[in-house]
């Protein structure tokens, strides 16, 4: 009786019920490299709006990997695999799947502006792009994966049981093929995995979802997770296997499509975490060297939402103050327009406005962002397996004819044009003031 196959542990989730763990996989969930995402919020500031916003990435990496875990049975039911190659198959994605979001800084996406050049982190061939860009938290995941505590808890506890290494694990995370192929029966296996753990229908979107619309109290991130999953399939194209979905969930699929669409309006750019967003920046930007994100691996792991809420209180910087006695900018202006708008600046002139500001001497901070239904579509989806440099396509089969998700759905294209946010924050006590700058600009 191998390892893995004794009785497995069990976690109770809110979103999934029991999510369950093997007993090799526990040593890799115990490690400081994981357990550091339990001091790190999901949604980073976005608990000064909706108050239950406090889940960690902790918790949804447990969930993206029972997801993924799910998706892969359905997927590959109609295979009839050796249990080597099958154990070897379902360890790497769902290694891949908890650890995709392992190198996340504190505050997840708040703080990743932050981040030093990725020269520091000598990741060698893993290195993408020039040596002076920022560092990502997907370049620290693989500093974690392949060169950390956690690689030599794989070594020593998971590859001589599954034959799976860190190095197969940072392979699927990343979308490379450097590692060894994951071909069984002649069928290359790798773009599905890939597409489990990163693409347009996948385990990590599919838990994140769910988790954050339940713990932000809104609706729109719910759509309808079992039939999608039931309606999981294989696709084989030129021996190698992709993701694929039976045409009777496709309105399932257009449903999860809007979700994501909706939260990232709604939830993702709601003014009030973006507000604090704007000071965090003003905060680093003043006071260089305070505030750190190291290169080293030790000492990331005690790099989370405990350690930068213990810099800005002990900081005598004023932003630092701001952010911890709550007293934000506030937005004093939203503008929102669509790709193809005959005036796509909006009602309002933002640039004027913010000129209005300074000439009143009124300090202002500018955000701008941009919501797409995805971003995937209009990348390379529709060119041929060859010519695609962006991540494999994903398919869908109705009555026997299988056709490339983007081309079967209209969604797509009614959604073509992304959404276009841009505001202006100014401090509470100037909110009057500005307020009447603004309703004269409007009465022009």
């Amino acid at each position: 009786m191998t390892q893995l196959s004794r009785t497995p542990v069990r976690i109770r989730d809110p979103i999934h019920g029991t999510i369950s763990i093997a007993r090799a996989e526990i040593a890799l969930v115990d490690a400081p490299a994981y357990q550091r995402l339990r001091a790190i919020k999901q949604l980073g500031l976005a608990d000064l709006a909706f108050p239950g916003a406090t889940h960690s990435r902790y918790a949804h990496g447990l969930g993206t990997l029972h997801v993924a875990s799910e998706m892969l049975a359905n997927a590959t039911r109609d295979f009839a695999l050796e249990p080597a190659d099958a154990l070897r198959l379902r360890t790497t994605v769902r290694l891949a799947a908890l650890f995709h979001d392992l190198g996340h800084p504190p505050l997840s996406h708040a703080t990743e502006a932050f981040m030093p050049p990725v020269a520091a982190l000598a990741l060698g061939k893993w290195q993408v792009g020039p040596s002076d860009r920022r560092a990502t938290h997907e370049d620290y995941t693989l500093k974690l994966l392949l060169d950390s505590e956690l690689t030599r808890r794989f070594d020593l506890g998971v590859t001589p049981e599954t034959g799976v290494t860190a190095e197969d694990v940072a392979c699927v995370v990343a979308g490379r093929t450097a590692g060894r192929p994951l071909v069984f029966g002649g069928r290359d296996f790798m773009p599905l995995c890939r597409q489990l753990v990163s693409s347009e229908l996948d385990a990590d979107r599919m838990d994140y979802l769910l988790r954050d619309s339940y713990f932000t109290g809104v609706p729109y991130g719910r759509y309808d997770h079992a039939w999608i999953l039931e309606n999981l399939l294989p696709i084989e194209r030129e021996k190698a296997v992709y993701l694929g979905l039976d045409a009777r969930a496709s309105f399932a699929f257009e449903d999860f499509l809007l979700s994501r669409y909706h939260m990232f309006v709604s939830v993702y750019y709601h003014q009030v975490p973006i507000g604090y967003e704007l000071m965090l920046k003003r905060y680093v930007d003043t006071q260089q060297g305070e505030m750190v994100v190291p290169s080293a691996v030790e000492d990331y792991l005690y790099c989370d939402d405990v350690y930068l809420w213990h810099v800005l209180r002990t900081s005598k910087n004023p932003w630092a103050k701001r952010i911890t006695e709550r007293r934000a900018y506030r937005a004093l202006v939203e503008v929102k327009s669509f790709d193809g708008d005959p005036t796509p600046g909006g009602e309002v002139d933002v640039d004027l406005v913010l000129q209005a500001l300074a000439d009143r001497q009124i300090d202002a901070m500018a955000h701008s962002a941009k919501g797409a239904l995805s971003k995937y579509f209009g990348a390379g989806l529709s060119l041929p397996l060859g010519a695609r440099t962006v991540d494999p396509p994903l398919w869908v089969s109705d009555g026997g004819r299988v056709v490339a998700l983007d081309a079967y759905t209209p969604l797509y294209a009614r959604y073509a044009g992304a959404v276009h946010l841009r505001r202006v924050y100014v401090a509470p006590e100037n909110a009057a003031a500005a307020k009447a700058i603004l309703a004269g600009l409007r009465t022009r």
